[in-house]
């Protein structure tokens, strides 16, 4: 069976955090995935651009659309953020006035879109098309005995009429990875709760103390690690945590890992071609776990 998707990276994987693009590529090329980057595409507007000008952004994100749709496959994403603007914007556009009108104004860069793909996050591809069978069968460093808390984000889950792939009140998918993975999910009801990143520029001390008292919560529930599908949590969860820590004046020191290095540790990649050397929270303690299958001493 074949399995090729065009690439769409959005803006941080290739910038602030290269260690989920990298990880995202060691992945594909183990599970024998393959990946056409879209190299021309632009940034999804993150929600950000759309709140003062939507057509714009649905414009951006037609012609992002359009560039898959040229290679005939779906689009596959490896940011929960990218995964809901653009999954808003497909949804939109299956209406034939709002598209013809969009593509009028892409049609020197990019366009037409004609509306027959689907944007899909590296979640979605492990669960329905690779299928999680699949995935268990390649697993070759089962992390067995590994407490991994699930941290979802918002735009991978809501709106759900726009995404429709998880119950965005109580999801289930990252938990089945995580088993997969041979790994034991932690319950917490932070794992569907904001990270806190869309207002750390205006309100830091409130965005840290989210951050803080999600992974506290996480760490009290027993997580040896957090997980997320999106970059821009994984940015306030783990560059941001000495400012959570110094708000909740206490020591987190919590491993926060992109889901493709999770995926790799159990593939049996080595964790330099993961990128884990790039996180801000040493992972040692994490990988030393994952190495001897869980085992605490």
């Amino acid at each position: 069976m074949s399995f090729k998707y065009a690439y769409y990276t959005g803006c941080a994987a290739k910038g602030v955090c290269p260690e989920l693009h990298q990880s995202t590529l060691a992945v594909a090329r183990a599970l024998g995935i393959e990946l056409v980057e879209l190299k021309s595409a632009s940034c999804c507007g993150a929600g950000v651009i759309g709140e003062l000008e939507y057509e714009t952004q649905l414009a951006m994100n037609a012609r992002n659309l359009a560039l898959a749709e040229r290679m005939g496959t779906d689009m596959l994403t490896v940011c929960g953020t990218c995964q809901g603007v653009l999954s808003r914007a497909n949804h939109d556009l299956k209406g034939d006035d709002l598209r013809g009108r969009i593509n009028e104004v892409i049609s020197d860069s990019g366009g037409p879109y004609g509306g027959t793909i689907q944007p899909k996050h590296l979640l979605w591809v492990l669960i329905q098309d690779y299928g999680i069978k699949r995935l268990e069968e390649r697993i070759k460093n089962p992390l067995t005995g590994l407490r991994v808390g699930p941290f979802y984000g918002c735009y991978i889950l809501r709106p759900s009429e726009y995404l429709g792939f998880d119950d965005p009140y109580n999801p289930k998918s990252l938990e089945q990875v995580i088993r997969a993975l041979g790994a034991q999910p932690v319950d917490y009801s932070g794992r569907t709760k904001c990270c806190g990143f869309p207002i750390v520029l205006e309100q830091e001390s409130s965005a840290m103390r989210m951050v803080g008292t999600n992974l506290l919560e996480a760490m009290d529930k027993g997580a040896d690690c957090l997980v997320t599908p999106c970059p821009l949590c994984h940015m306030n969860l783990d560059i941001y945590q000495g400012r959570a820590e110094k708000e909740m004046d206490r020591k987190i020191g919590l491993p926060i890992l992109h889901l493709p290095q999770l995926v790799g540790l159990a593939l049996g990649i080595e964790p330099r071609e993961l990128g884990l050397e790039k996180n801000m929270v040493d992972t040692g303690r994490l990988l030393e776990l994952a190495s001897r299958g869980g085992v605490r001493v």
